[in-house]
C-alpha cells in the first residue's frame, strides 16, 4: 500500500482443497517465469533476466473508476498477482496461513505464492469482493491445498475474533498471519476527512490487526510468523492521504514493538513496505483520475509495481530460513522509499 494503494479493503465461502502437496523441496528455490505455474516446475528451467523498467505496463493509464472496494478483475490493465508466473518449491509445506485482503493486491499475490509453496490458506475479504476471492480459491485448490474464504468487515471486533476461529477450525491451526487489508481514500484536505472516514480507516488498518493478532496469539507456536503490510507512506506521507499515512506509520511501529515482545516466544514479526503498486485501491477512491493516469511515473523505474513483484518477500518472511529476521521492514518501492 502506498501513494499507491488506494481504497478500502477488509476482506468467505468455505472451499476445501485436498491436503496433498507432500514434502517440502529443499532450499529456497523459487522463481518467476512467464507461462510457468504450479509447484512442480523443473529446477533446471532457464530463467531469463528481464529489464525491470520494461517488465510491466507504464503510464499513462486510462481513467477508470469503480465503486469501493473495487475488483482486480475489472481493472485495465489487469494486475499481475503471479497467477501464471509464480512457481513454488515447497518452502511453506504444511504451513497454515490467514491473509486479510487476500482477494486482490499483495494479499492475493501472497495467497497464490503460499499455496504454491505448500501452505493451506484462509483469505478474508469483503462480500463485495467475492468474484475476485473465488478466483484466488480456484488457484489455491489447483495446488491441492485447502482454501478458505471468509468474508466480513474487519471494522468489527466480533468478526475479527470469528475470522480467527473459523481459520483455526478450517485449516486445523495457524502459524502464519499476514495483516494486509487496509482502507485508503484520497482527500485533498483534513477538512474533507469526516469523523466517519477517520474512524473507518483507523478501525480497518490499526484496530483490526490488533484484534486479530490478540485472538490468534494463544494458538501460535514457536516458529510462527506475522507479516504486516505497511507502506512508503509511513516514511514519506502524501498530503492527500492524511489518515491512511498515519496508520501505516502505526503499522511499522507495531511490527518493531511486537517483534521484541514476541521474540521470547519464538514468534517473528516483520513488515513489507510497498511503493506504488497497481491494485483496485487506486480505482475505487484511493486516487484522483489525474494521479491514476500517471500512477507510478515518479518511481525510479518509471512504472508502478505489480503485486507479484512482492510475493517472494512475503514468502521469505514466512519461511523458516529467514529465522533471524524479526522487527524488520522490507521495501519494494521501485527505487523510492526508505526501508
Amino acid at each position: 500500500m502506498s501513494h499507491s494503494e488506494r481504497g478500502d479493503l477488509s476482506r468467505r465461502t468455505v472451499v476445501g482443497g485436498g491436503v496433498s502437496l507432500a514434502a517440502a523441496a529443499t532450499g529456497p528455490a523459487f522463481a518467476y517465469n512467464a507461462g510457468a505455474s504450479g509447484a512442480g516446475a523443473s529446477r533446471d528451467s532457464a530463467i531469463q533476466a528481464v529489464d525491470p523498467k520494461e517488465k510491466y505496463p507504464k503510464p499513462p493509464f486510462e481513467r477508470q473508476s469503480q465503486p469501493w472496494p473495487g475488483l482486480a478483475s475489472r481493472m485495465n490493465p489487469a494486475p499481475d498477482h503471479g497467477e501464471k508466473s509464480y512457481r513454488g518449491s515447497g518452502r511453506l509445506a504444511g504451513r497454515k496461513a490467514l491473509i486479510t485482503g487476500g482477494d486482490s493486491g499483495m494479499g492475493r499475490a501472497a495467497a497464490i505464492a503460499f499455496a504454491r509453496e505448500g501452505a493451506d490458506v484462509a483469505i478474508n475479504h469483503l462480500p463485495e469482493e467475492e468474484p475476485d476471492a473465488r478466483q484466488v480459491l480456484d488457484l489455491i485448490r489447483q495446488e491441492g491445498r485447502v482454501g478458505l474464504s471468509i468474508p466480513g468487515d474487519l471494522r468489527s471486533e466480533e468478526f475479527c475474533r470469528r475470522l480467527v476461529d473459523e481459520s483455526l477450525r478450517g485449516l486445523g491451526g495457524l502459524d502464519i498471519l499476514v495483516m494486509n487489508a487496509a482502507r485508503q481514500q484520497t482527500r485533498p484536505s483534513i477538512l474533507d476527512v469526516t469523523s466517519e472516514d477517520f474512524d473507518a480507516t483507523m478501525k480497518t488498518n490499526v484496530y483490526a490487526p490488533f484484534w486479530i493478532i490478540r485472538a490468534a496469539l494463544p494458538h501460535l507456536k514457536p516458529g510462527s510468523t506475522i507479516v504486516a503490510t505497511t507502506s512508503e507512506q509511513a516514511y514519506d506521507p502524501s498530503p492527500d492521504l492524511y489518515d491512511y499515512a498515519q496508520t501505516k506509520a502505526a503499522t511499522m511501529n507495531y511490527v518493531k514493538s511486537l517483534a521484541k515482545q514476541l521474540a521470547s516466544r519464538g514468534i517473528r514479526v516483520n513488515g513489507v513496505a510497498p511503493g506504488p503498486i497497481w491494485t483496485p485501491l487506486q480505482v475505487s477512491g484511493g486516487a484522483t483520475m489525474e494521479k491514476l493516469e500517471r500512477f507510478g511515473s515518479q518511481s525510479a523505474l518509471g512504472r508502478p509495481g505489480q503485486p507479484v513483484e512482492l510475493a517472494s518477500i512475503y514468502v521469505q518472511l514466512a519461511a523458516d530460513d529467514a529465522s533471524y529476521a524479526t522487527g524488520n521492514v522490507y521495501g519494494a518501492g521501485g527505487g523510492n522509499g526508505q526501508p
